[in-house]
C-alpha cells in the first residue's frame, strides 16, 4: 500500500486535534491579550438557572423546527412535481419568496401580520412555525436535488426484480436519498440551531435572548457572547456528529444493495 492511501491511526487524529485546539487557544490568548482584555467568566454562576432554562427552550424550539421543516420540505419538493400547475406554481412560489427575503423580515411579518390575523399569539409556536417555514423551503430544495439524482436505473432493477412501490422506496429510494442530501440536510439543521437566536426580537425567551437580559445587568459582554457561542457551536457539534453515524449508515446500505 502506497503511503498516501494509509489511513492515519487513531493516535495520529488524537495528536492532530489537539495541537488544532492548542493553535486556536493560542490565537485566542494573544488576541485577547493585544487587547489588554482578562475574561472572567465567574460572573455567569449567578444566572446558571436562567442560562439553563434559554438553553433547553433553544434545544426545544430547534428539534420542534427540525421536524416541522423537514415535514414542509418533503411536501413541497413533491408539490413542485406535481402534474396540477396550480400545486407546483405555488410551491415553487413558496420557495422563490422564502429564499429571497431575510429571515428577519419574515419573522417580523409572519408574527405581526399573520400570526395576529389568524390568532397565534403564543410566542414560542409562533417562532417555531416561522422557523420552520423559513428552512422548509431550503430542505425542499435539498430533497428535489437528492430525488433528481436518483437514476431510473436502480427503478427499473427494482422492479426487475419485483419489488412493488412500498419495498422501492424502503430499499432503494430512501437509502440513496439519505446517502445523497445527508451532508446538506445536516448544515441546514445546524442553521436552524443558529437562525433560532433570531427569534429574540420577538421576545422569545431563548438563549440569545437570555444572554442578552444577562449582558443588561452584568455588563459582562464578551464573557457572555463568548459562552453563549460555545454553548450553540456544542449543539451543531452534535448534530454534525450524529449526521455522520447516519450517513455512513445509509451509505453502507446503498453500496451493499448497489452490489447485489
Amino acid at each position: 500500500m502506497r503511503r498516501k492511501d494509509r489511513k492515519p491511526t487513531l493516535t495520529n487524529k488524537i495528536i492532530s486535534v489537539v495541537l488544532v485546539i492548542l493553535i486556536l487557544v493560542f490565537f485566542m490568548w494573544l488576541s485577547l491579550n493585544a487587547i489588554g482584555l482578562k475574561l472572567d467568566f465567574s460572573t455567569l454562576l449567578e444566572y446558571r438557572q436562567r442560562l439553563w432554562q434559554g438553553f433547553y427552550m433553544t434545544i426545544i424550539i430547534s428539534i420542534g423546527s427540525l421536524f416541522m421543516s423537514l415535514l414542509i420540505g418533503s411536501i413541497t419538493a413533491v408539490g413542485q412535481k406535481s402534474n396540477i400547475l396550480t400545486i407546483k406554481y405555488l410551491c415553487k412560489a413558496y420557495i422563490q419568496i422564502i429564499r429571497g427575503t431575510p429571515l428577519l423580515v419574515q419573522i417580523f411579518f409572519f408574527y405581526y401580520i399573520i400570526g395576529t390575523a389568524w390568532g397565534v399569539n403564543n410566542r414560542y409556536i409562533a417562532g417555531i412555525l416561522i422557523l420552520s417555514l423559513f428552512e422548509g423551503a431550503y430542505i425542499s430544495e435539498i430533497i428535489r436535488g437528492g430525488l433528481e439524482s436518483i437514476g431510473s436505473q436502480q427503478y427499473e432493477i427494482a422492479r426487475a426484480i419485483g419489488l412493488n412501490s412500498k419495498k422501492t422506496f424502503k430499499f432503494v429510494t430512501f437509502p440513496i436519498l439519505m446517502s445523497h442530501i445527508l451532508p446538506a440536510l445536516t448544515g441546514q439543521f445546524a442553521s436552524i440551531i443558529k437562525d433560532s437566536s433570531l427569534l429574540s426580537v420577538i421576545a422569545v425567551i431563548e438563549l440569545t435572548q437570555t444572554i442578552q437580559e444577562i449582558t443588561a445587568d452584568n455588563f459582562r459582554m464578551f464573557e457572555n457572547y463568548i459562552f453563549v457561542g460555545a454553548l450553540y457551536f456544542i449543539l451543531t457539534f452534535a448534530v454534525s456528529l450524529l449526521s455522520r453515524m447516519f450517513e455512513r449508515r445509509y451509505k453502507h446500505e446503498y453500496r451493499t444493495k448497489k452490489h447485489l
